[in-house]
């Protein structure tokens, strides 16, 4: 009997449809048994790949860790293992840039079998009872927001990333300069503008991630609309929630652009101590696969990262259209970098910017404390390029 181990992160759409395919892929290869286990999704976001993969064969993981797989000691290189013809239909199936984030240093480090992004929800049948509409605009939301129907998720990774996004829809992409996060007139004004957004809504949204914000609109009338957190299906399927969502797109920055999503989503990664190579990598090809993508998976809770499950007529119907409603925000969306030691940078960052929205001050020095902890980081990165 092969066995292998897997870890992935705790909700429905991280752990379900992993313990079905797995299920299925038994079924057809009675020889190989597949177990999963979840953790945190904070975990998700920050714990180490090096000590999960000493434990585990099959990693869920973020692509801000592809710079740190690239240096060859902790991940299997996907594209010296899998078909050449697994690859091309990965590439070309892509949802944006999911399949690009974990190509780094010449290698592919995980297969996007999940892809997400911060977009917008909204509980319709609320904003109608209140006559109210969806903003198209930065100005429109802040109005919105003054008559407390908005809540953004702001725990410190969340916050980094609409910091990001800011930046992106100020005309500006983050990390241009290897040493600078943003210019000070970019970055300022994006902080501001967030923390300006943050002071409006209740102060619980500084404790909140995307899910819990989601469980919070789709199962109390607490909350009329979100501008944007990492979207979840399982949130606009009946059946699921108690009251769906209807997800879209993002606003538009008065005087700027659209804002863009910071791509999210996890990839599903070999470790270099597995012992079962073929098993391992026939089972990520089964998982990743357009058909599993959009039957199995999709039907265990699963948010698909081929392009074949986004414009799949069942999916949406079965959706309630959020497939289909935000794939051109998934893909335009902005990717993160994937340098080595990024992903300390990201930790540290998004404290500093959760301290700000909490506490205020001066949003110069912020970005100033920022800027400077990427120079910290990057005197640490042994330097590979993507």
């Amino acid at each position: 009997m092969i066995e292998l181990r897997g870890i992935t992160w705790q909700h429905t759409r991280g752990y379900l449809p992993m313990v079905a395919t797995a299920q299925r892929f038994q079924e057809l290869y009675p020889d190989v048994q597949i177990r999963w286990e979840m953790r945190s999704l904070q975990s998700f976001a920050d714990q180490s790949i090096s000590r999960l993969a000493e434990t585990f064969d099959l990693l869920i993981i973020d692509h801000p860790f592809a710079g740190r797989a690239a240096r060859g000691d902790v991940l299997l290189p996907l594209d010296e293992f899998l078909e050449a013809s697994v690859l091309e239909d990965q590439k070309a199936n892509a949802v944006g840039l999911s399949y690009e984030s974990y190509r780094y240093g010449g290698h592919l480090w995980a297969l996007p079998t999940d892809t997400a992004a911060p977009v917008s929800g909204a509980r319709v049948d609320l904003l109608a009872k209140h006559g109210l509409r969806k903003p198209n605009t930065w100005t429109e939301l802040m109005e919105l927001a003054r008559e407390g129907f908005v809540v953004v998720p702001a725990i410190p990774i969340d916050c980094l990333m609409h910091l990001y996004m800011l930046c992106v829809g100020l005309g500006e992409e983050p990390f241009r300069d290897r040493d600078i996060l943003a210019s000070e007139s970019v970055g300022v004004r994006a902080l501001e503008m967030l923390r300006n957004l943050v002071t409006l809504c209740d102060p619980k949204c500084l404790d909140r991630n995307p899910i819990a914000t989601w469980e919070l609109m789709s199962s109390t009338d607490r909350a009329v609309y979100c501008p944007f957190a990492y979207g979840y299906s399982n949130y606009a399927r009946s059946g699921y929630a108690k009251n769906p969502i209807e997800f879209g797109g993002l606003v538009v920055i008065d005087g700027g652009k659209k804002c863009r999503s910071t791509l999210g989503g996890a990839g599903l990664a070999i470790s270099r101590s597995v012992s079962y190579i073929t098993a391992a990598a026939s089972y990520a090809a089964f998982v990743a696969s357009a058909d599993v993508q959009k039957g199995i998976y999709f039907d265990a809770g699963g948010q698909p990262g081929h392009r074949a499950a986004w414009i799949d007529s069942e999916v949406n119907r079965r959706s309630s259209g959020f497939f289909q409603n935000t794939l051109e925000t998934l893909d335009a969306a902005y990717m993160r970098p994937r340098f080595d030691t990024y992903p300390e940078f990201q930790d540290e960052a998004g404290l500093i910017v959760h301290a700000y929205l909490v506490s205020g001050g001066d949003s110069v020095k912020v970005l100033k404390e920022l800027n400077a902890l990427l120079c910290h980081v990057n005197s640490k990165s042994l330097e590979i390029r993507p």
